[in-house]
């Protein structure tokens, strides 16, 4: 069997990122994490660019002019939804990962979803970095690690 595999290398990359002025406690720390992993593997700030959104329900109309506008390797969308006493969760929740799956699907771009869905703040500050990792750094380091796929693949086709 052949195997193909990507490395992390970030060197020649351009990075949108999205995320949400809504839950800014824990969405902040996201955006950090990411901005970070993107630095340590190579990357450079400048090859990085930042929008921010009002909320998660609104990320995926933006991701996906961003990956249409063809200055980016991949968008990474990172926000916060934390359940309440409704359906509202459900909704934005739902409406949110399916825009960035569909964003991802038909632009060819890949468009990572970091959106915390959690129960609680503690969860999702918990998943931002407090305790065990940060979901930005994992969404930014996919997003590397996917894009060199990506081009291997291309240079295989052609």
């Amino acid at each position: 069997m052949n195997r193909t595999e990507a490395n992390l290398i970030a060197t020649d990359m351009t990075f949108a990122v999205v995320s949400t002025r809504w839950n800014h406690l824990i969405v902040d720390r996201l955006v950090e994490g990411a901005e970070l992993a993107f630095v340590q593997h190579g990357g450079a700030t400048g090859q990085l660019d930042h929008y921010l959104v009002p909320g998660a329900y609104e990320v995926p109309l933006v991701a996906r002019k961003l990956a249409e506008s063809g200055r980016y390797d991949a968008v990474v969308c990172l926000g916060a939804v934390i359940k309440g006493d409704t359906d509202h969760y459900d909704f934005v929740a739902g409406a949110a990962a399916t825009g960035i799956l569909n964003t991802s699907l038909q632009t060819g771009v890949p468009v990572a979803f970091g959106v915390l869905t959690t129960d609680t703040v503690e969860q999702a500050l918990n998943r931002a970095g407090i305790k065990a990792g940060n979901k930005g750094a994992e969404a930014v380091t996919a997003m590397i690690e996917t894009v060199n796929l990506l081009r291997k693949v291309a240079a295989a086709s052609s």
